[in-house]
């Protein structure tokens, strides 16, 4: 179990990018899902040694993340949002340079052995002797994977790790995601909500450093399920019904805009009709309130700032609370 307790980072400036962030993230894989610049990096580089917090508590399986963050990196793979690779090594190379820069051990094996071993896991066997210059985007994701797999790590955290892949390669990450979060903690940091739709059982919204809501894929849909609408309307006339219902998504469509509407009591505007609901419906939905006002609670009824009073707002709708 990972338990953050009243997590709080405040840059100079002041800016301050985490706001009391409490969670608990049991075994499997567990997403944080927001919008560029919610917090997200910042919380990944807290749990990872990187960074220090300004306050709060992190332990790992009851030990103390914070206080003795060198024990804790022995139980931890990471690959950040960007990673740096040398062009000029081969996978292989490249691999071993890592391993060695962690002070990851072969056990009784050769380093050649172990970063063999751990390249086709990620199936990059056949790109080994390749020139990492030459590989593609998700090539390089699962490069990176390797080396934050090496160790048999207990926590795994990737921050954007789809961001820029093809669909083809985008599966083949998921794949490989689902096989290592079996047994042990992975942490997917992600504003792309099909990662967390196909990827994680359980998922936290987080929004300008406050944590909005903590719930499951299915519980999130359930919640606004029959409040979203579908129409049709000319570009002129959507100011007009933005100005009297939610939008909440609005596509161009052979010169008309598709629309959808988040429409939780009273009649629809004529022409829209009921659509299946989806994550992504209820991640704009929950953007939506917590922009205007409104915070859903977390877990346990804690207010996502416990580091404050909390400030009187308008209710938000129980869309993932």
């Amino acid at each position: 179990m990972l338990t953050i307790r009243d997590l709080v980072k405040v840059y100079p400036g002041p800016v301050t990018a985490l706001q009391g962030i409490h969670l608990d993230i049991p075994q499997g894989m567990f997403g944080l899902l927001g919008p560029n610049g919610a917090g997200k990096s910042t919380l990944m580089r807290i749990l990872a040694g990187l960074l220090e917090p300004t306050a709060g508590q992190v332990s790992l399986h009851g030990e103390d993340i914070l206080k003795d963050p060198q024990k804790v990196r022995r139980h931890l793979g990471y690959l950040p949002q960007d990673f740096g690779f040398y062009p000029h090594l081969s996978g292989e190379k490249m691999l071993a340079h890592l391993l060695t820069l962690k002070g990851v051990t072969a056990r009784g094996r050769s380093l050649r052995k172990l970063c063999s071993e751990l390249l086709e896991r990620v199936n990059l066997s056949a790109a080994a002797g390749r020139k990492v210059k030459s590989y593609s985007g998700g090539m390089r994701q699962r490069l990176g994977i390797a080396q934050a797999i090496a160790g048999d790590p207990r926590l795994i955290i990737v921050d954007e790790p789809t961001a820029g892949l093809d669909p083809e390669e985008r599966l083949r990450f998921y794949h490989l995601l689902a096989e290592l979060a079996k047994d042990r903690i992975v942490l997917l940091s992600t504003h792309i909500v099909e990662d967390v739709a196909v990827l994680c059982p359980r998922f936290a919204l987080i929004r300008q450093g406050r944590l909005l809501a903590c719930s499951r894929p299915s519980e999130a849909v359930a919640e606004v399920e029959g409040t979203i609408y579908e129409g049709s309307v000319a570009p002129e006339e959507l100011d007009r019904l933005r100005s009297q219902h939610r939008v909440t998504q609005s596509l161009l469509v052979e010169g008309r805009n598709r629309v959808r509407i988040y429409q939780p009591e009273g009649s629809p505007p004529e022409g829209f009709l009921p659509v299946v609901t989806s994550l992504e419906d209820a991640y704009l939905v929950a953007m939506g309130n917590a922009q205007a006002g409104g915070i859903a609670e977390v877990p346990e009824g804690r207010h996502p700032n416990s580091q404050t009073e909390p400030t009187p707002q308008a209710p938000a709708p129980e869309g993932m609370s």
